[in-house]
């Protein structure tokens, strides 16, 4: 398949975007970012709240708690206490988001509930600005992964490295059933999408809060937990997918109050049903104003740090994890979306190529939406999208400006020779333009003053000119209303023809309409001037109807014109020569007639005479052609035709 100068372009320009926004997309560029992570939010927005099996629930220091039990930080024999009716109720796990770093006086109190109840998970912070030993420390040590694939991996991607740890004070951390972190570290807009499943520390890689909860309540020990480097975490036969750096996606149930809240003042007082917490994940945590930590997620503008650990550890019990489509996948989809943009905004005028990017556009959005709401898969929707706008917006702004530049042309070539209305529908078909000759049967029609010599010798050359003028515009303004295009002015002689540019089915009728209007219009002018005094003139036409050559023709660059060749151009000149001969102002030749003859019948062309003059042969030429009359009738009269005689051929020396 042959491609055009302006296919070729067109292709470079749209490779040259799909390019640039994979390059910008794979290097990270901020912008773009930025761009599709809104966009990642909205899919939450879209999706809404997800069902929440109820594995979790939270135990909340709430506004109503602080007033009944006082001001936060309560004294630790409270917690201990929150502990142990939490172990009674027959809670599964009781997993504190408190930092509890700083001694009391009733720690050992805290320290012996924890230790009695065996389920309890506390949290350790990590530090990444102040440089620090690690602690000779049992229990941090027995938090630490024990089984790391491909570790080889973090050479080229290594994980978050913490310089110090904060840890649970001494008393009750030796108590506990395990620990984890509960750092946390938000995209660049403030907006937490990601969780850090290890930190490393020390040469070892500390699993988080979340992970170590939904491990122990899974019954999955140390040993059964494998770092897939920069793939994903097993949790047993469980797959958490990671990205490079141990992250996984929060897939947040839903706004705040998602997960049951419970206020800890109605635990303590035993006010609340022992079903509500029995066999469950408690997380304890704040939600009072002024003493949460808030943070901005795709749902929530303030949700309390503890519901997100909710959600973390709900889909990883629920099986419902969110992971990134790899950077590959992202890269084909771009670059499929860039080449089917490029060939609809090549192949389809502007209307067409924005409904087929419109299509594309809604196309790859609800591909987007879909692969995450249902089947936990980001897939990034900026750059395909932007792909497709671009190359959109690009190709049709360089196609109106190579269809403007080639309006100008068509108009400056056509608009002397054609109406307006025909220029405007070669623009918008501008293969009915096509440069060079293109075979076609068209009707010609010439029309020459009778006399025009002898005239221009008798008057004033300005007379001349202006009477000249008159008539030729006069002429040319009905040559227009039928439709016609005009090819040239020879000197006083008029060549128009039809069925070129546009293909017209009627060419021969319409010419004979043209013709029959012309003599209309020239009485009119001789009744004009002779009003004014001034000498009138006279007309012959001639019109023929064949196969022709027409086109643009001449030197390339330099002179062109849209003009018609071949021996039927030839005859209808010598046609209109022959008006003299046989003193008929309108003569056609036999294959005009032979195209017209449904339109004498059904009377479309009026009230006319055909009169059959001769079969002629004309010069150069040695098939002979009916010559005919044909003129108006008043309406009264019926029209008339009689054939040319039969047997009798004229041979024609002149030209």
């Amino acid at each position: 398949m042959t491609v055009s100068k302006k296919g070729v372009l067109q292709i470079f320009m749209g490779l040259v975007i799909t390019l640039t926004l994979v390059a910008a997309m794979t290097q990270n560029f901020t912008p773009l970012v930025t761009l599709e992570e809104k966009l990642y939010d909205f899919r939450f927005a879209l999706r809404g709240q997800l069902t929440n099996s109820g594995k979790v629930v939270i135990a909340v220091i709430d506004e109503t708690s602080i007033e009944r039990l006082g001001r936060w930080p309560w004294s630790r024999d409270r917690l201990a206490q929150l502990v142990k009716s939490l172990s009674d109720a027959g809670a599964e796990l009781v997993v504190f988001d408190i930092i509890l770093s700083e001694a009391e006086k009733n720690d050992r109190k805290l320290g012996s509930a924890i230790k009695e109840a065996g389920n309890v998970i506390l949290p350790v912070v990590f530090d990444f600005d102040r440089d620090m030993p690690p602690p000779a420390n049992k229990s941090l040590a027995e938090a630490a992964f024990l089984n790391i694939t491909d570790s080889g991996k973090f050479r080229k991607f290594p994980p978050i490295t913490a310089k110090r740890v904060i840890l649970p004070v001494s008393g009750l951390m030796e108590n506990v059933m395990t620990l984890g972190h509960i750092n946390m570290f938000p995209d660049n807009d403030g907006t937490l999408r990601w969780e850090s499943l290890l930190i490393e520390y020390g040469g070892y890689l500390y699993p988080s809060l979340t992970l170590q909860a939904a491990a122990a309540y899974l019954g999955v020990p140390r040993e059964k937990i494998t770092v897939n480097a920069t793939q994903s975490i097993l949790l047993g036969k469980r797959v958490i997918p990671t990205d490079q750096y141990g992250r996984t996606l929060i897939n947040y149930y839903g706004t705040n109050n998602t997960f049951k809240y419970i206020p800890i003042a109605d635990i303590l007082d035993n006010a609340v049903k022992p079903e509500l917490l029995r066999g469950k994940i408690v997380l304890v945590g704040a939600t009072a104003i002024g003493i949460y930590d808030l943070r901005v997620t795709p749902l929530s503008p303030a949700m309390p740090g503890v519901e997100k650990h909710a959600s973390v550890i709900s889909s990883i019990l629920d099986g419902k994890p969110l992971r990134q489509a790899p950077p590959a996948t992202d890269v084909v989809i771009v670059v499929i979306c860039g080449l089917i943009a490029t060939i609809a905004s090549m192949r389809f005028r502007s209307l067409g190529a924005a409904g087929i990017s419109a299509a594309m556009l809604v196309l790859a959005l609800f591909a987007g939406y879909y692969m995450f709401a249902f089947k936990g898969v980001w897939i990034n929707l900026a750059c395909p999208s932007l792909n497709i706008l671009f190359i959109f917006v690009g190709i049709t702004a360089y196609n109106y400006a190579v269809e403007e530049r080639f309006s100008r042309r068509i108009r400056a070539m056509f608009s002397s020779y054609v109406t307006e209305k025909v220029v405007a529908e070669l623009i918008k078909n501008p293969d009915m333009a096509r440069l060079g000759g293109d075979r076609r049967e068209i009707t010609i029609l010439f029309s020459d003053i009778r006399g025009f010599t002898t005239f221009s010798e008798k008057h004033a050359p300005e007379e001349v000119v202006a009477i000249l003028n008159e008539y030729l515009g006069e002429m040319t303004g009905v040559i227009f209303k039928w439709e016609g295009t005009l090819d040239k002015f020879i000197g006083d002689a008029i060549l128009a023809f039809w069925g070129a540019p546009l293909k017209q089915e009627n060419h021969a009728e319409l010419a004979v309409k043209c013709a029959l209007d012309m003599m209309t219009k020239l009485r009119e002018l001789q009744q004009k001037w002779e009003a004014e005094g001034k000498a009138g003139l006279d007309i012959g036409i001639g019109i023929n109807t064949g196969e022709v050559l027409v086109g643009n023709i001449g030197a390339e660059g330099k002179k062109m014109d849209y003009t018609v060749i071949g021996d039927h151009v030839n005859l209808g000149s010598r046609v209109e020569s022959l008006t003299r001969k046989y003193d008929a102002h309108i003569l056609i030749t036999e294959f005009t007639l032979n195209r017209i003859e449904e339109a004498i019948k059904k009377g479309t062309l009026g009230h006319i005479c055909v009169d059959g003059k001769e079969r002629v042969i004309v010069k150069g030429k040695d098939q002979p052609v009916g010559i005919y009359g044909i003129s108006s009738l008043e309406h009264s009269t019926a029209s008339k035709f009689t054939e040319c005689e039969e047997g009798k051929v004229t041979r024609l020396k002149e030209k």
